[in-house]
C-alpha cells in the first residue's frame, strides 16, 4: 500500500505553494477506511484534476509562484491530515487542499478529513458529484453541505475545465476560499482541454496498472436512477483525436497502456470511428494499447463498430444492461434498452474475444422476490455474458429518483456512506427490507454458483476467446468481493488494509493487542478463502480447455436459433418497439 511521504525539507522550498488534490474513499461496514494494497479502478475525476492542475501553474495562473502538485487516491494511499499539514508549514505555509471527485457514499470520509485540515487552518475545497448532484437538483442545501459551509469548506460544482481551476488556486493562495465555486450551468468544452494524466507511481498502485481517460461527457437520455445527465447536462461534448493521441503517447511515455475509458456509452460518441481509427493507427506503430468500455444495449446495430473496437484494443466490455424486465426499464425511463434483442446484441459481441460484464439493478416497482431469481436464472441461461456487476436501485443524490424521494419526504437511509449500490437505502412498494437484502445476496450467490461459472468457461472455449486467465481472475474477483470483501468488485481490491487509528467517528479504536493479530488472522483467512475459489476454477478452467468435445459445447445462450429472449420476459409489448425506436433515434441526434 502507498503511503504519502512528504518532501524532504530544503531552505529553497521556502514559500512554496503546496497543492494536494485527494481522492476519498469511504468507511467499510467495520468503520475503517476503505483500502487495498492494489485497488482495481482508477479515478478518472483525479487524473483529469491533476490535468487542469498542472496545466494551469504551466500556464502562469498563479503568476510567479511556485508551486508543488501532490495527487493522493485513498483507495489505496493512506492520507495523513496530521503529516500533510506538516508538510505544508515546513515549505512555508501555503497550501491547498482540493478533495476531488467525491462521491455521496464518500462525503462523510471526506469530511472527517476535511476537519482536521480546517482546524490546522489550511484551505479545503470539495469537488464532486455529491455536492454538484445536491446543488443541481434541490432547492436547498442539504445538512451535511450546510454543515461544511459552517466549517468554511468551498465547494466546487461542475467542471473545471477552461481555466475555471485558475481562480480557485489564486484564492485559496491568498486563503479567501469562496463558499461555492458553481458552473454547473456552464458546460465547458472539453475539445483540446488538458489531458487527464496520472503519475506512474500512483498507476502502479492499481491492477494491472490501469489508468484512465474520457473521450465524451454528458448523456442525451433520462434514466431517472442516473446523476450524469444533471452534473454533466444533457449535451455531448468530445475531446479530439489529437487529444487521444497525446493521452496515449504521454503515458506509454511512463509505460502505461492499459486504461479505462470512463465514458458512459462510448457508441454514444460521434466521433467513435474517428478515435477508433487513431487508435488502430498506434497499435499498428506498437503502443500495445488495451482498453475496458461502457456502451450501450444498441451499439451493436452501427456499422462496423464491434469490429473496430477490438481492433483498437478492447478486450474488456461493460454494458448497462440493468434489467431484463422491459416493465422496469420503462419505468426508470430506460426506453434505450431493448431486450429482446439482447442475446443477439451479445453473440455479436462474442464474435471475438472480450470478456463481458452487465450492470444489474434490482429493486424496481416490479421486482418481487420469486421475479428476480427468476430473471437472474434468464440471466445464466440466455444471455452469453460473463459477470454481472449487481446493484440495488439507489435514490442517489443528484438523481431524478432522489430529488423525487426527497420532495415527497419519503425515508432514505440518511448515512450517506451506505450510497454506494450495494447497501439497501430506501424501503420497496412490494418486498420487505428483509425480502430486499435477501433477494440481493440470494441473486449474487445464484449467478457466481460453481455450477454457472463453469459453464461461463465452456462458452468461453466454444466460442474460441483466448481470455483464459482474464476470465478465471474476474470470475473470482466478483464472485469473492461481495462474498468475502462485503464490496463491489469496482471498489475491491488485493489485500485490504486497515489503519489501527484511522476510523469511523463513533467506532472504538482497538486495543494494539487486539487489533493486530486480528487484522493478520482476517488477511491470513481471507486469502486461503480466495484461494480455495481460484484453485476450484483453474480446475475448471484445465477441464473445459482439454475437453476434445469443447469446440461442440453448445447452450441456450450461444445458439442463435434458440428462442427470443423476450419470450420469457414481461415486458412492453411489440406494438410499442416503434416509438421506443424513435425516442432512441432522436436521443442520438440530439448527441451529434
Amino acid at each position: 500500500m502507498a503511503q504519502f511521504r512528504p518532501p524532504r525539507y530544503d531552505r529553497e522550498m521556502g514559500n512554496r505553494f503546496q497543492i494536494y488534490l485527494i481522492k476519498p474513499t469511504r468507511y467499510h461496514d467495520d468503520g475503517y477506511p476503505l483500502s487495498w494494497w492494489r485497488s482495481i479502478v482508477p479515478s478518472n475525476s483525479l487524473a483529469c484534476l491533476a490535468g487542469i492542475v498542472d496545466d494551469a501553474i504551466e500556464r502562469g495562473a498563479l503568476g510567479d509562484i511556485e508551486a508543488d502538485v501532490y495527487t493522493i487516491d485513498e483507495i489505496h494511499s493512506r492520507v495523513d491530515p496530521k503529516k500533510i499539514a506538516k508538510a505544508i508549514e515546513k515549505a512555508g505555509g501555503r497550501g491547498f487542499i482540493g478533495m476531488v471527485g467525491v462521491q455521496s457514499n464518500q462525503f462523510p470520509r471526506c469530511m472527517h478529513m476535511a476537519r482536521e485540515f480546517r482546524a490546522a487552518g489550511l484551505p479545503v475545497s470539495i469537488g464532486g458529484f455529491h455536492v454538484s448532484g445536491c446543488l443541481s437538483m434541490l432547492k436547498e442545501m442539504t445538512p451535511e453541505l450546510v454543515e461544511a459551509q459552517e466549517l468554511g469548506i468551498s465547494f466546487f460544482a461542475g467542471e473545471a475545465e477552461d481555466g475555471r481551476i485558475d481562480e480557485v488556486l489564486r484564492d485559496a493562495y491568498a486563503g479567501e476560499l469562496k463558499p461555492v465555486y458553481d458552473w454547473l450551468k456552464d458546460t465547458p468544452n472539453i475539445a483540446g482541454a488538458p489531458i487527464p494524466f496520472l503519475p506512474a507511481e500512483q498507476v502502479q498502485n492499481n491492477t494491472n496498472r490501469f489508468s484512465s481517460f474520457d473521450l465524451g461527457r454528458g448523456c442525451p437520455f433520462e434514466c431517472s436512477f442516473c446523476t450524469i445527465i444533471n452534473v454533466q447536462g444533457r449535451k455531448s461534448r468530445f475531446r479530439t483525436a489529437d487529444d487521444l493521441e497525446k493521452i496515449i503517447r504521454v503515458n506509454a511515455a511512463a509505460g502505461i497502456t492499459r486504461f479505462v475509458l470512463t465514458d458512459d456509452n462510448f457508441a454514444r460518441n460521434k466521433n467513435w470511428e474517428v478515435f477508433a481509427d487513431r487508435l488502430i493507427e498506434l497499435r499498428g506503430q506498437g503502443f500495445p494499447v488495451k482498453l475496458v468500455i461502457q456502451v450501450d444495449t444498441l451499439a451493436h446495430r452501427i456499422p462496423n463498430f464491434i469490429d473496430k473496437c477490438v481492433k483498437m484494443g478492447v478486450d474488456e466490455l461493460f454494458v448497462g444492461l440493468e434489467n431484463v424486465n422491459a416493465d422496469n426499464l420503462e419505468a426508470a425511463k430506460k426506453r434505450q434498452n431493448r431486450v429482446e434483442e439482447y442475446r443477439e446484441m451479445f453473440l455479436m459481441w462474442k464474435k471475438h474475444p472480450v470478456f463481458i460484464i452487465c450492470g444489474y439493478i434490482i429493486g424496481f416497482p416490479n421486482d418481487s422476490y420469486e421475479s428476480i431469481q427468476r430473471d437472474i436464472g434468464i440471466l445464466k441461461e440466455e444471455l452469453p455474458i460473463d459477470a454481472i456487476y449487481l446493484n440495488y436501485l439507489t435514490p442517489l443524490p443528484g438523481s431524478e429518483d432522489h430529488k423525487r424521494q426527497h420532495e415527497a419526504g419519503e425515508w432514505m437511509d440518511p448515512d450517506l456512506n451506505k450510497y454506494d449500490l450495494n447497501h439497501r437505502v430506501t424501503h420497496h412498494p412490494k418486498m420487505s427490507d428483509e425480502e430486499w437484502e435477501r433477494a440481493y445476496v440470494d441473486a449474487h450467490r445464484a449467478f457466481y454458483s460453481f455450477d454457472h461459472m463453469e459453464r461461463v468457461m465452456k462458452r468461453m472455449v466454444a466460442l474460441g476467446s483466448n481470455k483464459k486467465k482474464m476470465t478465471l481472475n474476474r470470475l473470482v474477483a466478483y464472485r469473492e468481493a461481495v462474498r468475502i470483501g462485503g464490496v463491489a468488485k469496482f471498489e475491491s481490491g488485493y489485500f485490504r488494509m486497515r489503519r489501527r487509528t484511522q476510523r469511523r467517528p463513533g467506532f472504538p479504536i482497538e486495543n494494539p493487542l487486539v487489533f493486530y493479530p486480528k487484522y493478520a488472522l482476517l488477511n491470513v483467512w481471507n486469502l486461503w478463502r480466495v484461494t480455495l475459489t481460484w484453485l476450484k476454477l483453474k480446475r475448471f478452467m484445465r477441464r473445459a480447455l482439454s475437453d476434445p468435445n469443447g469446440l461442440a459445447y453448445s447452450d441456450a445462450a450461444i445458439t442463435e436459433e434458440t428462442r427470443k429472449v423476450d419470450v420469457l420476459l414481461t415486458g412492453t409489448r411489440h406494438s410499442e418497439q416503434a416509438d421506443v425506436r424513435r425516442e432512441h433515434r432522436e436521443a442520438r441526434e440530439a448527441a451529434a
